[in-house]
């Protein structure tokens, strides 16, 4: 397995990846804004045994198709843990998508350049980040990626119709993942380009031949598998309910998302400002790289054109509607990487490019310093923004100054050791060190602020063992930690009529029955001093109201239902 120094490169960079992406695998529960979501809805299918129709509480959640709580039901099913199965299915879509660029840069050119590839992408700032969390953007990414390897394989490498074929199954399961999956056939555009134009290693005959025609079938079928059940289900069921599901679905958060967005609306240049913050490092190699990149274009060198025009169609394609995330360009990212990787070497060498390195490993190093710093040093204002925002004592927030002063010490050790002429290992021993750290530690220390861990062990200890529980204002992460099954008055529900029915219920057995309501909710009728304080999570703070405390009619005033429509805005957005 080490016997030579290509396998000895090669599994070194497998355990770096496991360590990276793996450190802190069970030592959190979900956190907002999305994961609650998908783990509260994974776990309802589990629970009922509905796969078809995610829930969430009592109300259908028609925001996003259900692979990824699939994937986490399924792999409950194997672990028996929720804090594993939640994250599992990120973490195993980023060591795939990892995988697919290192092969592909290892067919295309060298296993070097698949190394370089494969390294540039792990420690690219929002890769890394993203890979860690339990969101959908991982698994579309690993659909997307998945596709444009079988695509590439067959037109760079082929003929390969196994893998022409694979290639678009994967466009579609990345469809009926979050919808965008079929964005990986954009690469056809300048593979067409080339062939008309002649092109080394591209062949007309790839799309003449009647095999052709298997690609769109496997996108169908991919789409099938979700679409047909789902469809025949919703329309054999006959309730409006099933129905607003499947036009929800099907038609308000794909086309009219894209074409009139509802939220985060941002300028057209807003993910070229992502790709400069949150594609670091590996972006910083961009102003040596593109002189390299148009005199191998000149040379029409089909292995830089496809994933190069593929990354700027896609970065175009997202930034013509006015609602932008940056999540939504995190696609294109391996393929840039790949582009990226025979350059490495030559790069890695100029002066220009090390200092940039050096630079950003220095920024970063500095920062951790100060902020560890500043907190035990005793600035009053950071360290009480910390507490209040967060919910953290004092303690918590001592220990995490304690875990930055460590990774930036940690940083300017690797820098010593490695010093000038191996700057990107410093570099990358130092975002190694951060995100190893982060899972460790950074992980159990905000988990009960991050999750609503604390605030819901909080209101179960206040609780008589029979006593039963109502959620107002609520967010996915209150019913998902709750100790006993929580009552729900919808979801989307405004938050007046929401108190309104849980008044009514409360009322009908106020002996044992309490209502967890947001702040933004309590309105007049709740009479504060009677009501109980129950924490801070989330940047939220809740109260726990006792039946007593509510008097006279709830009425919402302004304030409340704009609070509640920014709300709903930020939980669709993802």
């Amino acid at each position: 397995m080490f016997a030579t120094r290509a396998s000895r490169e090669f599994w070194l960079f497998v355990l770096m990846a496991l360590l990276v992406l793996g450190a802190g695998l069970g030592l959190r529960d979900p956190w907002p804004s999305d994961e609650p979501r998908f783990a509260l809805a994974a776990r309802q299918m589990v629970e009922s045994g509905n796969w078809l129709f995610p829930h969430r509480g009592s109300e259908l959640y028609s925001d996003k198709p259900p692979m990824l709580m699939w994937w986490q039901a399924t792999l409950h099913g194997v672990t028996g843990n929720w804090r594993i199965a939640f994250l599992l299915p990120s973490l195993l879509a980023a060591l795939g998508t990892l995988a697919c660029v290192y092969d592909l840069g290892r067919r295309l050119w060298t296993r070097r350049v698949g190394l370089y590839a494969a390294w540039a992408l792990l420690f690219a700032l929002q890769f890394t980040f993203q890979a860690k969390k339990a969101q959908i953007d991982p698994l579309v990414v690993f659909f997307i990626t998945l596709a444009n390897y079988g695509l590439l394989r067959h037109l760079l490498c082929g003929p390969a119709w196994r893998w022409w074929v694979l290639g678009w199954f994967a466009a579609g399961l990345g469809v009926i993942t979050k919808g965008v999956g079929v964005l990986a056939l954009l690469m056809l555009l300048p593979a067409v380009l080339a062939m008309a134009l002649r092109w080394p290693r591209m062949d007309f005959r790839l799309l003449r031949d009647w095999r052709f025609w298997l690609g769109p079938l496997a996108l169908l079928a991919a789409v099938g598998l979700w679409l047909v059940p789902v469809a025949w289900s919703a329309l054999s069921q006959g309730t409006a309910e099933y129905r607003a599901y499947l036009d929800d679905i099907l038609f308000r958060q794909t086309a009219k998302r894209y074409t009139r967005s509802w939220d985060h609306h941002q300028p057209p240049w807003y993910h070229l400002l992502t790709m400069l913050t949150m594609w670091l490092p590996a972006f910083l190699a961009v102003p040596w790289a593109i002189p390299a990149w148009r005199r191998r274009l000149r040379r029409r060198d089909a292995r830089y054109l496809l994933p190069l025009a593929w990354w700027a169609m896609v970065v175009v394609f997202f930034s013509i509607p006015a609602g932008k995330r940056d999540v939504y360009i995190l696609p294109a990212l391996p393929m840039f990487c790949l582009a990226l990787a025979p350059l490495l070497p030559g790069l890695l060498r100029r002066r220009g490019f090390k200092a940039a390195l050096l630079g950003f490993a220095g920024v970063l190093v500095a920062v951790l310093l100060a902020a560890g710093v500043a907190v035990l040093a005793g600035s009053p204002p950071f360290e009480a923004r910390l507490m209040a925002n967060r919910g953290l004592d004092a303690a918590t927030v001592d220990t995490l100054a304690w875990v930055m002063l460590a990774i930036g010490t940690w940083g300017a050790g690797s820098l010593l050791l490695f010093g000038w002429r191996r700057v990107h290992a410093a570099l990358a021993s130092t975002l190694a060190g951060f995100w190893v750290a982060y899972g460790l530690f950074g992980y159990p220390l905000l988990n009960d602020s991050g999750s609503a861990a604390g605030l819901m062990r909080s209101v179960g200890q206040r609780l008589d063992a029979g006593a039963e529980l109502g959620l107002v204002a609520w967010k996915e992460q209150n019913l998902l930690m709750a100790d006993r099954p929580a009552q729900d008055f919808g979801f989307k529900v405004p938050w007046d009529e929401q108190l309104r029915r849980g008044v009514a219920w409360q009322a009908q057995a106020p002996a044992q029955r309490w209502l967890l309501v947001q702040e933004p909710a309590m309105l007049d009728c709740v009479d504060r001093a009677r009501a109980e304080l129950a924490g801070i999570a989330n940047r939220r703070r809740w109260w726990l109201v006792p039946a007593g405390a509510v008097n006279g009619p709830c009425v919402a005033g302004a304030a409340a239902l704009d609070q509640q429509q920014r709300e709903q805005q930020d939980g669709e957005s993802e």
